[in-house]
């Protein structure tokens, strides 16, 4: 008996991208230099608000080129570097699920 072979579309596997950046980065962008230009009211404000959104738009789609799911990549090592830089580890240890029980064998061998 042959095995079946099932196709994975491509609509249902895509990355939540919006205007070829991130969606949350981009549209949190566009909001912040939206609420730049209509709470100051001025010119000034307006051009650094367009120039602020033009350019984290485009550091976003260098972002999702490079890779669409970076934004995570970004938080995760912002996890691992805690709050400051002095609070490095030399190694993290691989987790397969928050609720494993290790031994105290496999903890000692470690340190």
């Amino acid at each position: 008996m042959a095995l079946r072979a099932i196709p994975i579309r491509r609509a249902g596997n895509r990355d939540n991208l919006f205007m070829g950046g991130d969606r949350e980065f981009v549209m949190f962008s566009g909001l912040v230099a939206g609420a730049l230009i209509f709470s100051a009211q001025e010119l000034r404000a307006a051009i650094v608000g367009i120039t602020l959104w033009l350019c984290s738009l485009y550091l976003a789609r260098l972002a999702a080129k490079s890779d669409p799911k970076m934004r995570f990549i970004y938080l995760r090592h912002l996890r691992y570097r805690g709050s400051r830089v002095g609070n490095l580890r030399g190694y993290y240890p691989a987790r397969s699920t928050p609720f494993r029980e290790n031994p105290n064998s496999q903890g000692k061998q470690y340190r």
